[in-house]
């Protein structure tokens, strides 16, 4: 039984912890200087949108506000200093348990450099080596336990798998 979140009933225009249930692989697509869009501050934050559209099946992802240690680790990650360079950034997002804020500990986003490699037709090594895996689980799950893949690329794989599965 999928259990809810009793943050979700706090409906934000922004990644929280409750939408993240295990550390996700995101690309960050780009990140904006931005108002605030909760309205309850004039503040502008550094705002990440993400290549990927949904955080899973049917459920769309936000953009995330990135404070000043994720900020700090997007500059480590991206290897500058400024927000338009950190553009199609492969990261992991994940919740940090012990995140003080005030005097408050509380559950918060925190993001890191990616370790998983990324998995695309060009590896074709690795391609094919997903694609026995695929056909012998009857599934992606154990291949996106070791890499990433877009979601172009494992409909692709699927699709691959199923072609040899019928010959």
């Amino acid at each position: 039984m999928e259990k809810t979140h009793y943050r979700k009933a706090f409906d934000s225009p922004y990644l929280s912890s409750a939408d993240i249930v295990e550390p996700i692989v995101l690309v960050v697509k780009y990140v904006r200087l931005e108002k605030d869009h909760t309205k309850r501050t004039q503040d502008e934050f550094n705002t990440a949108y993400f290549v990927e559209t949904e955080i899973r099946p049917g459920e769309k992802l936000k953009p995330m506000i990135l404070n000043a240690l994720n900020s700090r680790m997007m500059r480590t990650i991206a290897d500058s200093p400024f927000i338009e360079d950190w553009n199609n950034i492969q990261v992991e997002v994940f919740v940090d348990p012990n995140v003080r804020f005030g005097k408050d500990t509380v559950e918060g986003l925190r993001i890191r450099k990616s370790v998983k490699p990324t998995l695309t037709p060009a590896n074709k090594i690795m391609w094919e080596s997903a694609k026995k895996a695929c056909i012998r689980d009857g599934s992606l799950d154990k291949v996106l336990e070791r890499v990433n893949m877009s979601d172009e690329h494992q409909l692709q794989l699927i699709a691959e798998c199923e072609g040899k599965q019928n010959e």
